[in-house]
């Protein structure tokens, strides 16, 4: 017992002292703007405003949209493998700290032996057969002499903490094509309501040049134009009703969902244009979870380079083993049978044909790669941002000077149609002033649909609700996915009403 309290004492102080070799860590230093440059219609953030973490897109008071980002938290596909593969990497964090403490292992065995009579060295009253029954357990302990086990631990937790990041980034963006897919999908059932309206318009039209066309009053030619009209109309309708039906489908895929049954019902209430808080440039870096993931995996392959240099020294491994070990089964248990050894192992390569100099420079080429990808990623958060600011103040400029040109055009249609019965227009003048019309409305609705895109991608390229912070708390992600304890498949989820 004492000479185990020894060793287990000198194990625990020689770990104490272990050092690392990897290099001090230093997050890249990247450009950071003190403001965006972008003006338009958002408010800057306040500690106390920022985005709802967990169910942004309700800015949009969409009840609808609502229920659709949850069934997609609790059955996208994506999202699941994207929890799985946290999930590996938060069992690999544990298989590598397990490395830091001694490895405890017990066998026994009994079995029946042979000895050749020819066998070296054999002695003269040594049996040719005998029994032996080994019961014995076995101490093994790695000295982190250099911080070798450390800086995989840390490597590893930090791998970890970037594919929690990337699980957080999934999510995001899932939400963030899923909201932007019924956006879009609203921007059509719009543009149908128009289309419908619009040839319902070209119908009556129609009727009107036929009714002037039996009296003599105008020619075949109007009755041609004013069919061209109505035709045109009603492929553009069938049109746009095919590209909605496509991206239901889309958002079927989506929320986990057989498209042969999923239906959205149509509604053409205009969707507000929420105000974002848009807070500095410096707030990014910890409110973006593809940010977070890059910068960890700056962390990790900094690390790796201690675990690179740390071969270059030697290793130190304790082991002990005791058991007991006889040839007679009845007296395995007696104290003549026990058996132990102890002691320390020293080990070193002298040559190795240059292999741990290219794995240190190869570690210290993936952390310059991290470090790269890392500001890349930064930069490109930044555009990213400055791009649907700039969209939304210019798309919001030209929604209000196409509105004003749409409500001109109606005019001009109606014009067109009171001279036209007067007989003091051509029926070209009339499908003029229609197809100017229809294109200025449609382009209306397409501007409108456009800013809620820019709305959505505002927030996505703004981390959401995400921070920095989220790394270290400690509920599990599978929480929030809805996935079972045991299985991690989704739960049966009560699918909320779609179509009220």
């Amino acid at each position: 017992m004492a000479k185990r309290r020894a060793f287990v004492s000198l194990a625990g102080s020689m770990a104490l002292a272990a050092c690392s070799l990897a290099p001090p860590y230093k997050v890249p230093d990247v450009p950071v703007a003190q403001q965006y440059q972008s003006q338009g219609p958002w408010t800057t953030a306040r500690p106390s405003d920022r985005l709802d973490r967990a169910g942004w897109w309700k800015l949009y008071r969409e009840p609808k949209l609502d229920a659709l980002e949850q069934l997609l938290i609790a059955n996208n596909a994506d999202l699941s493998a994207a929890f799985f593969h946290y999930v590996q990497a938060e069992a690999y964090v544990r298989q590598v700290s397990a490395q830091l403490y001694p490895q405890v292992a017990t066998a026994g065995n009994v079995e029946r032996d042979r000895e050749s009579d020819t066998r070296p060295l054999r002695g003269a009253t040594a049996p040719a057969d005998y029994n032996s029954a080994t019961l014995g357990v076995e101490v093994d302990y790695e000295v982190d002499l250099w911080g070798r086990v450390r800086d995989s631990v840390a490597a590893g937790k930090d791998e970890s903490l970037a594919t929690k990041a990337d699980l957080a980034s999934t999510q995001l963006s899932l939400e963030a094509e899923l909201a932007r897919s019924y956006l879009d999908l609203r921007g059509f059932d719009e543009q149908i309501n128009l289309l419908d309206g619009t040839a319902q318009a070209y119908q009556k039209a129609l009727d009107l040049t036929r009714t002037l066309h039996d009296g003599g009053i105008v020619s075949e030619l109007d009755v041609a134009r004013a069919r061209t009209q109505l035709s045109s109309a009603q492929s553009d309708l069938s049109q746009v009703r095919a590209k909605r039906a496509l991206l239901e489908h889309a958002i079927a895929v989506l929320v986990g969902a057989s498209a042969s049954d999923f239906r959205i019902e149509p509604r053409t209430d205009p969707v507000a244009l929420p105000a974002i808080p848009v807070g500095v440039p410096s707030a990014l870096l910890q409110r973006r979870p593809d940010v977070a993931a890059a910068e960890r995996r700056v962390a990790e392959a900094n690390s790796r380079i201690g675990v690179a240099r740390a071969a270059y020294f030697p290793s130190l491994n304790l082991s002990a083993q005791a058991g007991l070990q006889s040839s007679v089964y009845a007296d395995l248990l007696s104290a003549p049978s026990a058996f132990w050894t102890i002691g320390p192992t020293l080990a070193v390569y002298l040559l190795d044909g240059g292999k741990r100099r290219a794995q240190v420079d190869s570690a210290k080429a993936a952390t310059a790669e991290a470090g790269a990808r890392y500001r890349s990623v930064v930069l490109g958060s930044f555009r990213q941002v400055e791009d649907n600011l700039t969209l939304l103040s210019e798309l919001g400029t030209a929604a209000a000077q196409q509105q004003d040109a749409a409500s001109a055009a109606d005019l001009s249609v109606k014009l067109a149609l009171d001279r036209y019965r007067r007989g003091a227009v051509s029926y070209l003048d009339v499908v003029e002033a229609q197809s100017a019309a229809l294109e200025s409305q449609r382009s209306v609705i397409g501007l409108q649909t456009q800013q809620l895109d820019a709305n959505v991608d505002l927030i996505r390229a703004l981390g959401g609700g995400w921070t920095s912070d989220d790394l270290e708390r400690t509920e599990a992600p599978r929480k929030s996915l809805n996935l079972d304890a045991r299985t991690g498949s989704p739960l049966a989820t009560r699918r909320p009403s779609l179509t009220n």
